[in-house]
């Protein structure tokens, strides 16, 4: 039997957020693995209410723990390593990161108990990792995160180059530039795949420059009435340091807001990646300023409703509180599906007459290569083939066109299709089942173990519990109901308990000792008319939950 070179994303192609992916080498069905990323993305109240966090479902991972030879974590932020921490135990390699995020990732196996010495710390190309059949190494891209790398991955059967998320960026504030001759030299001598970012596919202008917001942003502070806050991704540590820069250059004390910004600020200066964020004073500091002196930088620019910018759209936040004239700074893109709960930051602030900046490209650039940038890396790796990852569908399929048009192979791997690479022509070879991890409190349930439907469910149709108590066969008293989430009084305008009761107390005394004596045929006709008169009197199906006590002689 012979060996292929196998390429299958977890989570990543075909949404953003939540990555994971796969490589393997060797026979079919008996490959060792590498994993590239364990990452994360963030649930929403309609489509997962209660849940904590989400990161894909790792079963077929799992299944083959003792082949997997290692983990490479590309960088810092939470879609691509937020899950470290609650899946390392379910896979069991050793983790290799570059300085900066192995230093966050070992926070994160710190809270869970984990044993920190399986974070191994790599340095940049041309340093190489041997793993298995696989040798790889970190080469360094600029991204809006310290230290990002595209991972080169050797095999046997050709080197791929995996770019995690990057940009061409060659002034970065924070972090290294892109080095187009150092990526020439790399790939010289040919490149069996590039696998690489997509987020930006439909954007047609070019790149900018990270650099290019500091003036603008200090421009703007000036200018600005009142206290300012301006938000952004915690992890976004060069726009932070931006932000704190034109803030201090503007004449204003700067403030951090929120755990999470504090910690990414934390990490840098701890491992070197920043030696002159400007000075920060505490909240507590702050009172002591004047109002059009401060600048607060807060987490939340996406509606996190537990974070800063949310808390103080909705009053204060460290005993600190927006007021009419102020200004709030949105320096970020919202991610799709977001656009609810910045929404309603927006307008909480709007009604205490908070003057709100959004959507303004010179205070604001992308960590996402755009499509001339694309192009761009096309023609510096020059691969045999391009695979699109990092990207919904659509974003996957128009990548996929634009290497098709600068003259390149591209390939279509959404979550779950398994590529062989091995030839001069790809083939798909597998078909996994993928889905969804949720984090529920404490506790990782599968998306289809019926806990978070049933929540939907009984928010959008109620909950009705009825229980009867039953002795020698017979209903000892009347069944009695409870209800959740339905009106009180429904279209008889009778107490809908009432009706309810009257309704299944009536069954009750009229059913056979056949059907009394069977738990489950007298919770299924319970269950049938109890859905039946909600329905009649609300219009709506609620879930339902029969209790059945039985007394013993």
């Amino acid at each position: 039997m012979s060996d292929r070179l196998l390429y299958l994303p977890l989570g990543g192609a075909g949404e953003i957020g939540m990555n994971c992916y796969v490589y393997g080498y060797g026979p079919a069905g008996r490959e060792r693995y590498i994993v590239v990323d364990l990452g994360v993305t963030f649930p929403s109240m309609d489509g997962s209410p209660g849940v904590d966090l989400i990161f894909a479902d790792v079963s077929w991972l799992e299944e083959r723990k003792e082949r997997i030879d290692a983990i490479f974590i590309t960088h810092a932020h939470e879609d691509h390593v937020g899950a470290v921490g609650h899946l390392w135990p379910r896979l069991g390699a050793p983790i290799y990161a570059r300085t900066f995020t192995a230093h966050l990732a070992r926070l994160k196996f710190e809270e869970h108990g984990h044993d920190e010495l399986m974070i191994k710390t790599v340095s940049a190309w041309p340093q190489q990792v041997e793993c298995g059949p696989f040798k790889v190494g970190f080469l360094p891209v600029s991204h809006s995160i310290p230290e990002s790398s595209a991972l080169v991955i050797d095999s046997p059967a050709g080197r791929v180059i995996h770019t995690g998320d990057f940009k061409i960026d060659e002034t970065p504030v924070v972090g290294e530039a892109f080095d187009r001759a150092l990526w020439e030299s790399v790939c010289k001598d040919g490149v069996k795949a590039l696998v690489c970012d997509s987020t930006n596919v439909f954007t047609d202008t070019p790149g900018r420059s990270e650099s290019e917001v500091v003036e603008p942003l200090t421009e703007l502070m000036k200018d600005l009435k009142g206290m300012v806050a301006a938000t952004t991704f915690a992890s976004n540590i060069a726009r932070v340091k931006s932000l704190a820069e034109a803030g201090t250059k503007a004449g204003r004390s700067v403030v951090l807001l929120g755990r999470a910004m504090r910690k990414m600020i934390t990490a840098g200066i701890e491992t070197g990646i920043i030696s002159d964020f400007p000075k920060t004073i505490s909240p507590e500091q702050a009172g002591d300023v004047p109002r059009e002196n401060l600048l607060l930088l807060t987490t939340g620019s996406q509606g996190e409703y537990r974070a800063a910018t949310a808390q103080l759209s909705r009053g204060k936040y460290l005993g600190l509180k927006m007021a009419e004239g102020d200004t709030v700074i949105f320096s970020s893109k919202t991610i799709p599906g977001n656009e609810m709960p910045v929404a309603r930051i927006l307008n909480n602030f709007s009604e205490m007459g908070v003057n709100c900046i959004t959507g303004r490209n010179d205070i604001h650039v992308s960590g996402h290569a755009n499509r001339p940038d694309l192009t761009t890396m096309h023609e510096v790796v020059k691969p045999q083939i391009v695979i699109p990852m990092h990207g919904e569908h659509r974003h996957l399929r128009e990548h996929a066109a634009l290497a098709e048009t600068n003259g390149f192979k591209g390939v279509v791997a959404p979550n779950g299709v398994g590529i062989d690479l091995t030839g001069d022509t790809p083939k798909v070879t597998e078909y996994v089942e993928t889905g969804r991890t949720y984090l529920d409190g404490k506790v990782q349930i599968g998306a289809m173990d019926g806990v978070v439907r049933d929540r939907i469910r009984m928010a959008q149709y109620g909950l009705v519990v009825a229980t009867v108590i039953v002795e020698d066969d017979e209903p000892l008293g009347d069944c009695w109901c409870e209800v959740r989430g339905l009106p009180e009084i429904g279209l008889s305008r009778a107490p809908l308990v009432d009706v309810l009761e009257a309704d299944i107390n009536q069954f009750l005394n009229r059913a056979g000792k056949k059907t009394m004596r069977d738990d489950g045929k007298l919770e299924e006709d319970m269950r049938r008319i109890l859905r039946k008169t909600t329905n009649d009197e609300t219009g709506k199906k609620p879930e339902i939950q029969i209790v059945i006590s039985r007394l013993s002689a």
